[in-house]
């Protein structure tokens, strides 16, 4: 991960410890990370995910993206990683990211992000499958 995108995520991390998860946890679980396609081929490809608001089933489109990683972890090889990283997306509410995928198998890719006007960290795993 991009010395950024740690420092950023050690802040992150920090104000959560200071100011306490408890505060605004019903409303930060009141969002979800989505895949778009369950699977994909084997090789350099994008991972598109939509960030819904639950209750109301609306896109959200200001979250900052502050962490984010890929791994086989769902085939118990977590120390399996492939890069992934941020790129623009095509609407507001969609997340795109570029990805390199070397192994058939299960693959998650792990997000946290920032939500204007919420307290907390949104943070999701979501497993996608990858073929041939």
């Amino acid at each position: 991960m991009p010395k950024k995108h740690m420092q950023l995520a050690r802040g992150a991390l920090l104000a959560l410890l200071i100011f306490g998860a408890g505060h605004a946890r019903a409303a930060i679980d009141d969002y979800a990370f989505e895949l778009i396609q369950p699977t994909l081929k084997r090789g350099q490809g994008v991972i598109d995910v939509r960030l819904i608001h639950k209750p109301d089933g609306k896109l959200v489109s200001d979250a900052v993206i502050f962490a984010m990683r890929l791994d086989m972890a769902p085939d118990d090889m977590e120390a399996m990683t492939g890069a992934i990283e941020s790129t623009r997306a095509s609407q507001p509410g969609l997340y795109r990211f570029k990805v390199d995928l070397t192994d058939e198998g299960r693959w998650r890719i792990s997000l946290a992000a920032k939500l204007q006007g919420e307290v907390g960290t949104l943070q999701n795993r979501l497993v996608f499958r990858v073929t041939r």
